[in-house]
């Protein structure tokens, strides 16, 4: 009995770990078949990313809390931990490049990758949002590839490693500059 409790204590811990590191994206389109698309492909890329889609820059404002205590969102009843912002450009209201601005205002210490998406390939649009701070410019239809890179962006906001313990370093591999046709070794072990 206590053997299977302690199971039981372990896959829950292990899912709650599983939860934590995952990215979690905020998805912002004023098209719910664009959201439910973006939505799916994320969903897709192995579990790797938590959706939270919303259908305005408005409504993203209240999920990440910059609405200077406005709590009348229905999509979430506290402040939710986002790690990376994907928005539409050209949205009713508060465009794309507002919502941009405000969280890179708003934001400053820990600023969350924003990165654009338009169907429309305008120079001069990509330059703005660029000046202003987003990560990336998508062109619709996204592909793989984009949802792919979203990971490079992404800052998790889960679990983080606890000052002063022990950690893996990644071993380089030296290539032995000889014609002997001996394999590299390894090299470069380091202690923190």
């Amino acid at each position: 009995m206590l053997l299977r409790m302690r199971k039981e204590e372990e896959e829950v811990k292990q899912v709650e770990e599983e939860e934590e590191e995952k990215v979690r994206v905020l998805v912002v389109d004023d098209s719910p078949l664009d959201r439910r698309i973006v939505e799916m492909m994320l969903n897709r890329c192995g579990g790797f990313f938590e959706v939270i889609a919303v259908e305005s820059g408005v409504k993203a404002i209240e999920v990440l809390g910059l609405n200077e205590g406005k709590a009348d969102c229905p999509i979430v009843n506290q402040v939710q931990k986002i790690d990376i912002i994907l928005t539409d450009y050209c949205m009713p209201g508060m465009t794309g490049y507002d919502l941009l601005k405000a969280v890179k205002e708003n934001n400053h210490p820990g600023s969350i990758p924003v990165v654009i998406m338009s169907s429309e390939n305008d120079p001069q649009r990509i330059k703005s949002c660029q000046a202003v701070g987003a990560e990336d410019f998508f062109l619709k239809p996204l592909k793989v590839q984009d949802m792919q890179s979203l990971k490079s962006y992404a800052k998790p906001t889960g679990s983080s490693p606890i000052t002063g313990t022990k950690r893996k370093v990644t071993l380089d591999l030296i290539a032995e500059a000889d014609s002997s046709g001996r394999r590299p070794r390894l090299a470069g072990v380091a202690v923190a």
